[in-house]
């Protein structure tokens, strides 16, 4: 093996990654097949069956990468995530990464216009679903195994700074991003690592409305967005792979922990 290989390959280890069927986290599913990591794509399968976004992933991976399954759960859902680890194990043995891919948002509004019940969704999709449920479903399955794991979780630009009228988006987000820290130090003496990765702004199918017209061209939030952007442009979907194989890595990150990287095109440098 080359040097780069023995740095980034995943081969020998076996990845989860929740929310698969979503277009970045199934970009990001494919970046670990590549490097020889064995793949499950977790997903509700509410749009399509789990299974083509399976073999969409292989199909983009291509011949020689690692083997790529799926299964339906929800992962809010506790026992589901249980039973679900236990059904990843018969088909790929013990997992040791965990990506935590579920989140999303629904519209924009101002404050005193909020819908309660809706900002509650969104919280519980992004937080709970997006890492509490999960997180703690595989940390115990690891102490009691003593596998010394991976935690990638998935913060946003809203982490940092209050996005406008996606409040429980930004709540949600800010969550991520402290508990992404708090984990790490808990869960770093059983050797399990918890990083994230948080992406600036990617065109994708929840937020293609708010940033496009139907020309395709840029909507006043998506030009504001630009304009604050030191790249000029939004990020290709495939720039967050980088990131996310130097996470995995043991070989690449083995002392890393408790850090989240923005992948961002400078927005979080803009300044007057």
């Amino acid at each position: 093996m080359s040097y780069l290989d023995t740095m980034f390959s995943l081969k020998g280890k076996r990845a989860v990654i929740t929310g698969g069927a979503g277009q970045l986290p199934g970009d990001l599913a494919v970046a670990f097949a590549m490097a020889g990591a064995e793949v499950c794509l977790w997903g509700r399968g509410s749009s399509a069956p789990m299974s083509d976004a399976a073999s969409g992933v292989r199909e983009a991976a291509g011949p020689g990468a690692g083997r790529v399954t799926a299964l339906t759960v929800d992962t809010g859902d506790a026992e589901a995530c249980q039973k679900a680890i236990v059904e990843t194990e018969e088909l790929m043995g013990p997992p040791d990464i965990l990506l935590n891919g579920v989140g999303g948002n629904r519209g924009k509004a101002p404050f005193v216009d909020l819908d309660e019940k809706i900002f509650a969704e969104i919280l519980t999709l992004n937080l709970m679903g997006g890492l509490v449920t999960p997180t703690r479903a595989f940390a115990r399955y690891w102490i009691a195994k003593g596998i010394k794991g991976t935690v990638i979780t998935i913060p946003s630009m809203g982490s940092y700074r209050a996005l406008s009228g996606v409040w429980a988006y930004d709540a949600a987000k800010a969550a991520v991003l402290n508990l992404t820290a708090g984990l790490a130090k808990e869960l770093a003496p059983h050797g399990i690592r918890v990083n994230g990765i948080a992406p600036g702004f990617f065109i994708g199918a929840q937020n293609r409305a708010l940033l496009l017209d139907e020309k395709g061209d840029l909507t006043a939030r998506g030009k504001s967005i630009i304009s604050r952007t030191p790249f000029g442009r939004f990020g290709e979907k495939a720039e967050l792979r980088g990131a996310a194989l130097f996470l995995a890595s043991d070989g690449a990150s083995g002392f890393v922990t408790g850090v989240t990287i923005p992948v961002d095109g400078g927005f979080l440098t803009d300044c007057i």
